[in-house]
């Protein structure tokens, strides 16, 4: 009688019997245990590093504002370094200008502070709006007044009275100025001679 390999009833592989003990066969439940155990590690894990990230997350925010308040509350620190200067020199002009003995020699000094102030100022990028014998531009002149004049085309700038000022390309301040209407018509004429 021949057995073949499959027959169930034939030991296909070494027993008992050959020396060898028969691994122990494990509990359901053990496997189950150590991926739990497994799971709840790396849970702790990945909460401990979140609670590390949110807690960095909040220190970075709480220095940005810090850094933020500074930057708003010391911001100018550099223009008043650069402004400081000039107050020096109005100070000695001052103390000249008590001894000078003409008003031109208090003129030449207050000049002289004045270059060094717009000096400074045009190291931060602060420059004048052109105005006067300009063409007049509502972006960045204010006319207070519209004249008629012979000496200008309609439209151009004839007097400043406040300069105005550019921060970079940011207009700061508008020029008040006079704007010329141009020449008068002869209706204006005769109605200046009516009026005589």
């Amino acid at each position: 009688m021949t057995h073949s390999a499959d027959d169930p009833k034939l030991p296909t592989g070494p027993g008992p019997d050959d020396g060898e003990k028969a691994a122990p066969e494990a509990a359901p439940g053990d496997d189950l245990e150590t991926r739990l155990a497994t799971a709840q590690e790396e849970a702790r894990d990945y909460k401990d590093r979140w609670m590390r990230a949110r807690a960095d997350l909040e220190n970075l925010k709480k220095r940005a504002q810090r850094e933020k308040g500074d930057a708003i509350r010391y911001g100018a620190e550099h223009v008043v370094r650069e402004l400081l200067p000039v107050v020096d020199d109005l100070e000695r002009a001052v103390e000249v200008a008590r001894e000078a003995k003409s008003a031109d020699q208090i003129a030449q000094g207050l000049a002289l502070v004045l270059k060094a102030f717009t000096d400074a100022l045009a190291r931060h990028g602060v420059e004048r709006v052109p105005s006067a014998g300009e063409q007049f531009d509502p972006a960045h002149h204010e006319a207070v007044a519209h004249l008629e004049s012979d000496e200008h085309e309609p439209g151009v700038v004839m007097a400043e009275h406040r300069g105005g000022y550019r921060l970079h390309d940011r207009l700061v301040r508008a020029a008040m100025v006079t704007v010329s209407k141009g020449r008068p018509t002869d209706s204006d004429l005769a109605n200046d001679e009516d009026r005589d």
